[in-house]
């Protein structure tokens, strides 16, 4: 493996959504992430080996209803960095996998927990999803337009942003301390936290005066004119967004507006309404192509609105090699990148009987126990 992470081993144990992603995030720069699936389990996006969250990784079935598959998992986590898991609250646990028993084996594990509302709380044990977790922090009622119902912003907030990057994080803070210190310990992440941590910068808003709970009314919701998207003559969108003063002139002289006294002041929120109505009626008047050729590559803060067809093919993601095909599947690639430790490019999934061969032999299992482990439907 290449990366910064290289020569760290993580075992996750397969879930959905932000623990994969995370699993993602980790074997992206370098980790060797071992994923533990259900013999015969269904996964949510169809064929494991597909989904673009469980890239870069080895799998290994180990049946974890059945004492002999416990006692493999132990074996296999022993020999681990970290582990990630996403059941409910003491699941681990009930099966004999708890952080107790796991760091009691290997005291150097970091053991990384993900959930939506955390190991403890009024919540804790209840079933719930992305929007739900956002709902609670705080954040879902930020997000929409005036006089709107809030709208969801996809999955990123909590399962990804607030859930899955920030279980990354502290796999990596934690890892850092055992490196130092010789002991593991339990990254608890809910997405919960982590939604209203990404939200720091509204909450600053708002303590000094400056961010109110109208939803879409505010400087970076969609309240200001010059922060918004508009739709240009085809049907297609732009976004602009000069905060800054001098973006703002500067966006105002591209457009022929830097003498329109209308325009002057651009932080009144009383004349946002009527200045965004005029600001859709300019923008209505050129296609995006025309308004690009127009706005790109300038102070104005400008970028048309692409899709996710379009997004590959744009000459500045082209040129960052900002997504990557493997296979066939188009996806984007690892980031951040590293001037040093370079990250190599993804990998599909691999699951095989080899594999599980050479992953569990590696670790000391004998080749007459994998045998037997095998023919009892314990490891697949």
């Amino acid at each position: 493996m290449s990366g910064p992470l290289a020569g760290i081993r993580i075992i996750e144990i397969a879930g959905i959504g932000p623990g994969p992603f995370c699993g993602m995030m980790l074997a992206d720069h370098g980790a060797e992430v071992i994923r533990v699936d259900r013999p015969g389990g269904q996964a949510l996006l169809g064929d494991p080996a597909s989904d673009l969250l469980n890239r870069s990784r080895k799998s290994v079935c180990i049946d974890l209803k059945r004492p002999e598959g416990i006692a493999a998992a132990r074996r296999l986590i022993g020999s681990a960095d970290g582990l990630i898991e996403g059941f409910r609250p003491g699941v681990m646990e009930r099966l004999g996998l708890g952080p107790d028993t796991l760091i009691a084996d290997n005291p150097k594990l970091v053991y990384g927990r993900m959930t939506g509302w955390g190991q403890d709380g009024p919540y804790a044990q209840a079933a719930g999803h992305d929007l739900n977790y956002i709902a609670l922090s705080g954040v879902l009622h930020a997000c929409g337009r005036a006089g709107d119902k809030p709208t969801p912003p996809i999955n990123l907030l909590g399962d990804f942003g607030g859930g899955g990057m920030m279980l990354a994080f502290g796999m990596v803070a934690a890892l850092l301390s055992a490196s130092k210190t010789g002991e593991g310990q339990v990254v608890d992440c809910a997405m919960t936290d982590g939604s209203a941590l990404l939200a720091t910068m509204i909450w600053s808003l708002r303590a000094n005066g400056r961010w109110s709970d109208m939803r879409g009314t505010n400087l970076l919701d969609t309240g200001a004119h010059f922060y918004d998207c508009y739709e240009t003559a085809d049907g297609q969108f732009i976004s602009i967004a000069p905060v800054e003063p001098q973006f703002y002139r500067d966006l105002l002289m591209r457009l022929g507006l830097a003498a329109d006294p209308d325009f002057a002041s651009q932080n009144d929120p009383r004349r946002w309404p009527a200045l965004k109505d005029r600001l859709e009626a300019l923008f209505l008047t050129r296609t995006r192509a025309e308004w690009c050729e127009l706005l790109e590559h300038t102070d104005a803060c400008f970028a048309p609105v692409l899709s996710m067809d379009e997004a590959p093919l744009h000459p500045h993601n082209q040129q960052r090699e900002t997504f990557v095909s493997v296979e066939g599947i188009v996806q984007p690639a690892p980031a951040p990148r590293y001037s040093r430790t370079k990250t190599a490019p993804p990998t599909p999934l691999v699951q095989s009987t080899g594999q599980v061969q050479s992953i569990l032999s590696g670790m000391g299992f004998a080749a007459d126990e994998l045998e037997r482990l095998r023919a009892e439907g314990i490891i697949t």
